[in-house]
């Protein structure tokens, strides 16, 4: 597709809003919007914010979930981008849940509905889903019993059913934390790239929305 002139609506959560960069210019949709002339990059990215329904509240900065956002966006997108997912995994309370769910109280849930939302607000735009990166500690068990890994695979088995588009970052970023060299290259923190982490992640997203 292509990219010039595009208005452009990115939601997510401190990787979107570009935490671990050294400028607002190094944020990966800053980036793209320079270097793909789009009209507008919208950033709707907060920090700490999860795709599923919090049960008991934890931060009412983080409790704003993807899902409830979707109204607030701004209607006259061409190209909508949402990345999230790791901090479900990281500190999120929903339970996974089935195929089945239909609501946001559930990761399977929330993935349909956040999905669901997005079609029916915009349904002649492109919509595109960005799987998590990489983290340190990506293989411990949380409250769930699970590993990031299976986030990653829940985000891409709800777009299939949509036929949405999905950028598996997780597989293609070049960004792994537990690696000590690209550690101290890409992701200093163990989580959030920094300027040269989201410079990869700009060019594989070029290079993945050009090709649609």
């Amino acid at each position: 597709m292509k990219l010039e002139g595009l208005k452009v609506n990115f939601l997510g959560d401190s990787i979107t809003f570009g935490t671990g960069s050294s400028a607002p210019e190094f944020r990966y949709p800053s980036m793209l919007e320079k270097e793909q002339g789009l009209a507008v990059a919208r950033n709707y990215g907060i920090g700490g914010t999860r795709f599923a329904r919090q049960h008991i509240p934890s931060n009412a900065k983080w409790d704003q979930d993807f899902c409830s956002r979707v109204e607030g966006m701004d209607p006259d997108a061409d190209l909508i981008v949402v990345f999230g997912g790791t901090n479900d995994f990281g500190h999120g309370d929903a339970p996974m849940g089935t195929f089945a769910d239909r609501t946001p109280d559930t990761f399977y849930g929330a993935c349909h509905t956040l999905m669901r939302s997005l079609i029916e607000k915009y349904p002649t735009s492109t919509i595109v889903f960005i799987t998590p990166i990489h983290r340190a500690n990506e293989d411990v068990l949380n409250h769930n019993g699970c590993r990031l890994v299976d986030y990653v695979d829940i985000i891409k088995e709800v777009a299939r059913f949509y036929s949405l588009p999905v950028l598996d970052l997780f597989a293609t970023a070049g960004i792994q934390p537990k690696l000590e060299v690209q550690k101290k290259m890409l992701c200093p923190d163990g989580l959030h790239p920094n300027d040269l982490g989201y410079r990869r992640i700009t060019d594989r997203l070029a290079a993945f929305l050009l090709a649609l």
